[in-house]
């Protein structure tokens, strides 16, 4: 009988030790994905292509991650995070039916970023550089 009882506090003292460390476990949340993006001030960002000539061109952005699909504004895609640093992100997304796109977005600063992305996007392809700049708080 004791040997018997030994082996079913065994048993206990070890599902309480796995509760225990599974519990710990998820006590631990993780970062969110593209949290970079996240911590970005909006405001009025101008947009300016990285190639001779491109001409500059302001958004009023209230969330960073506008900025993952500027080739597929508004458009409802699904994405896949292919790499969530500190100070970098590459999403890589399907607009199914409308095209796809791979962007990688590198903060420099807190107000300045390089965005480079290509794809395809009503049915031809594209890539581009841009340099993003917070220049101040959206006009009203």
């Amino acid at each position: 009988m004791n040997a018997r009882f030994a082996m079913i506090a065994a048993v206990v003292a070890l599902g309480g030790f796995a509760a225990a460390w599974s519990v710990a476990g998820r006590a631990q949340p993780s970062p969110p994905q593209l949290a970079m993006l996240d911590q970005l001030q909006s405001g009025d960002w101008e947009l300016r292509s990285r190639d001779e000539g491109g001409q500059p061109r302001h958004i009023c952005m209230h969330d960073a991650r506008r900025l993952i699909q500027l080739r597929h504004p508004g458009e409802i895609c699904s994405r896949i995070v292919v790499e969530d640093e500190p100070e970098q992100v590459t999403v890589q997304y399907t607009c199914p039916g409308r095209g796809y796109g791979r962007t990688q977005i590198r903060r420099e600063t807190e107000a300045l970023l390089q965005i480079d992305s290509q794809g395809i996007a009503q049915g031809r392809p594209f890539s581009f550089a841009i340099e993003a700049r917070r220049v101040g708080p959206c006009a009203s």
